[in-house]
């Protein structure tokens, strides 16, 4: 059984109407979660915050450091289905702080984000979340193989679209990268690879390079959800545990 804390910061009475709606929400996800794989103890934090959250889905989430979740979302846009992906993401990145952590090379987020998108999919199913369905540009892999190793990469340039890539080009890399490892290893899930080392996925991404910018690079799954234009200044699902909140 899962030991879990729920501490809803609410001074300003933001969260009032839909308390009953996160705690129900969180307790769906961490049942999800526990159908398929054991939880270490943690404490949740939500943030009520007008405006705040993804333009998307009104809602953002992390997990900074084992045992800690933190989301915030906007009252005002309320939706429990996008909070509980957003949770069930951020409790794969739980799960692996009990291995090799998130990271802090380019190469360890791209796995660790790929396999946190690919657990929402085996745990709830339904469309691919629109971070994990964004196509990289031709050339991207390549260069996130040679900068596989970096531990000053800028985060915020791969996942957030504070740069020259295009805002959650990481996810979407993360994603296919992952993809492609499942390919050549179909007895593993991202369960298994909860705490796998980031180094195994690297043949993965050398043959993504071996197809970078081919056509068939295009994605097929029609359940994808559109994706909008991004803004700039928009927050991102998850984040770093090292980038400082928006």
């Amino acid at each position: 059984m899962t030991i879990w804390n729920i501490h809803l910061l609410n001074a300003r009475l933001d969260l009032t109407r839909v308390l009953p709606d996160i705690r129900a929400a969180a307790r769906e996800a961490v049942a999800a979660v526990s159908e398929h794989a054991d939880l270490p103890p943690f404490d949740l934090v939500v943030h009520g915050l007008p405006g705040g959250g993804t333009i998307e889905w009104g809602v953002a989430g992390d997990a900074p450091s084992p045992g800690l979740v933190r989301i915030t979302l906007n009252p005002d846009r309320f939706d429990p289905a996008p909070l509980i992906r957003t949770l069930v993401r951020s409790m794969h990145h739980l799960i692996r702080w009990e291995g090799p952590g998130y990271g802090r090379s380019l190469g360890e987020a791209l796995v660790s984000e790929g396999l946190a998108g690919h657990f929402v999919g085996q745990v709830l199913g339904g469309r691919t979340d629109p971070w994990d369905a964004v196509t990289p540009a031709p050339g991207l892999a390549r260069r996130a193989l040679n900068e596989w190793a970096r531990l000053d990469y800028d985060h915020a340039r791969w996942f957030a679209g504070k740069g020259d890539i295009r805002k959650w080009t990481g996810y979407g890399l993360g994603h296919r990268l992952v993809v492609e490892h499942l390919a050549q290893n179909v007895d593993q899930d991202p369960v298994t690879l909860a705490q796998a080392r980031a180094d195994m996925f690297r043949p993965a991404m050398r043959r993504l390079v071996g197809t970078d910018g081919q056509p068939d690079d295009e994605p097929t799954d029609e359940t994808v959800l559109p994706l909008p234009e991004p803004e700039p200044e928009a927050d991102r699902p998850d984040r770093a545990p090292d980038e400082p909140a928006d």
